[in-house]
């Protein structure tokens, strides 16, 4: 009996131990390098502002006619769910048009889908190929003007990133999965 009994226990601590330390589901973990950009408000806006949050990011652009439209209806809808939730969770976009996406553009784009800008920063201020390298080589997603064409070819997905400024996942920003981002950022919101 001693030898189940011990037995019973070392299952039960193992349980134990592994719901204690429940992180997120197959994580990405992408590091992001150090940035400073311009916001929708024409102020500095950086890693460092982010310092310590979760928060989801995305690749868009004002004058998308495709995917940007549900990606910033989706996002502005998550953002919403977020708050009812409780979750403080910041969001970044990052314009993949910058020649044309100027702070006072992207102020107004967001405001036009009723985007809470208290908690969301659309970032510009700097060239297409900055961009590009940046997205392709922080968030190995494209963000890439084609010459003589006003669409940018761009990734879709919506990225939660944790307090350290590791990406942890990758979501389909078109057809969202709400409930596991939720989930998930409450789990990063939880860790230390």
């Amino acid at each position: 009996m001693r030898k189940y009994r011990g037995l019973l226990l070392a299952v039960f601590f193992s349980i134990f131990l592994a719901a204690c330390n429940q992180g997120v589901e197959d994580p990405l973990e992408w590091e992001i390098e150090d940035f400073t950009f311009t916001n929708h408000n024409n102020e500095d806006f950086g890693l460092a502002d982010l310092e310590g949050d979760v928060w989801l990011a995305d690749f868009v652009f004002t004058n998308c006619t495709t995917v940007c439209l549900p990606m910033m209806a989706n996002m502005t809808d998550l953002q919403e769910q977020l708050k009812e939730e409780g979750l403080a969770v910041e969001t970044v976009s990052f314009s993949v048009d910058p020649s044309f996406d100027k702070p006072e553009v992207l102020k107004s784009y967001a405001e036009n889908y009723g985007a809470d800008l208290a908690s969301w920063n659309l970032l510009t201020g700097y060239t297409s190929q900055e961009i590009d390298d940046f997205a392709m080589d922080n968030f190995r997603t494209l963000a890439r003007k084609p010459e003589n064409d006003d669409q940018v070819l761009h990734g879709t997905s919506f990225y939660l990133v944790n307090k350290e400024g590791i990406i942890m996942k990758a979501y389909d920003g078109l057809n969202p999965p709400v409930e596991d981002i939720l989930a998930d950022a409450k789990i990063l919101l939880t860790e230390e």
